[in-house]
């Protein structure tokens, strides 16, 4: 049952014997017969508290409630860290997705994916494409920029240790403030709530720092692998994808030519916002939930056995 927060927690274990966490929003394992649950990823550093506000948005809409899964990713959040930090990959990962939707006895979804997590998708066309009816992709693409990764490498390494929630609101805001000015102090609050954990009253980024070392390792100094064969297996189902106007992650490019290859494609550039854009921002949560009806009607859902 969810709880007063509006979710219950979901403990799993990885094929390794970890112990791993997402959230769920939503009371029944199917809200309706003609609604998908709706499986939320987040970025590399970030968990599910990310899609808080969006989740219960979705979950509690009076025409289609959804059954909202909301996952931690090992090392992040209240999954368990892992002794071994090269296993922080998007292959890994995404067969902890997949642990934990067998778990659920989730066979089918519509996928949101900020950043990492829309990588991780585009691994499942190839382990289990036939989880994906719809998908959200927020700020990622087949092409990634060097240039922002660099960006984020930069950031993660020089990261300071705020002394409170009060500094860390500030630490953030010189950090991301040039690319999101369209952020109101209340996003800034919502948003370093969600990147750090509470250790009475201090804040504490919530992943394991080891993760640091996957992308310490990357080579920027080439381009990285483009992944086009795999979006072209999103084709057959229906796509919406956000982009931040100041993002250095995703290209307007790399947007453009998603739009040509895809047939059921949708986009849409949020403007005062970077990598990556806040989804419970401005008209985003009724954006994605107006998509998430639409594909639900463009997609066959399973005969009753």
């Amino acid at each position: 049952m969810t709880g007063t927060q509006g979710f219950a927690d979901f403990f799993y274990t990885s094929q390794e014997g970890l112990r791993l966490h997402a959230r769920i929003y939503g009371d029944e394992p199917n809200r309706s017969e003609t609604t998908r649950p709706v499986v939320c990823l987040p970025g590399l550093t970030r968990n599910a508290r990310d899609f808080h506000n969006l989740a219960l948005h979705l979950a509690n809409d009076p025409e289609k409630p959804r059954r909202i899964i909301c996952f931690d990713y090992r090392g992040r959040g209240q999954s368990s860290y892992d002794p071994n930090w090269q296993n922080y990959n998007v292959g890994v990962e995404a067969a902890d997705i997949i642990a934990g939707l067998d778990a659920l006895g989730v066979t089918e979804a519509a996928f949101i994916g900020t950043s990492r997590g829309g990588l991780i998708i585009h691994v499942l066309t190839m382990t289990r494409p036939a989880l994906i009816k719809a998908v959200v992709l927020n700020d990622i693409g087949p092409v990634i920029e060097t240039a922002g990764l660099a960006h984020i490498r930069a950031y993660l390494e020089n990261a300071s240790r705020p002394v409170d929630f009060a500094e860390a609101v500030r630490v953030q805001k010189t950090v991301h403030g040039d690319a999101f000015p369209a952020l109101s102090d209340a996003d800034w609050h919502r948003f370093v709530h969600a990147i750090y954990r509470d250790e009475a009253g201090t804040p504490v980024a919530d992943y394991d720092p080891a993760l640091l070392n996957t992308v310490m390792a990357m080579d920027l100094s080439q381009p990285l692998p483009e992944l086009w064969p795999q979006f072209e297996v999103l084709a057959s189902v229906p796509m919406l994808a956000i982009r931040g106007a100041n993002s250095r992650l995703l290209s307007a490019e790399t947007l453009e030519e998603m739009r040509r290859r895809h047939p059921q494609f949708a986009a849409f550039t949020v403007e005062g916002q970077g990598h990556a854009p806040l989804l419970e921002t401005g008209k985003l949560p009724a954006r994605i939930a107006d998509f998430l009806r639409e594909a639900d009607t463009a997609t066959a859902f399973p005969a009753k056995a």
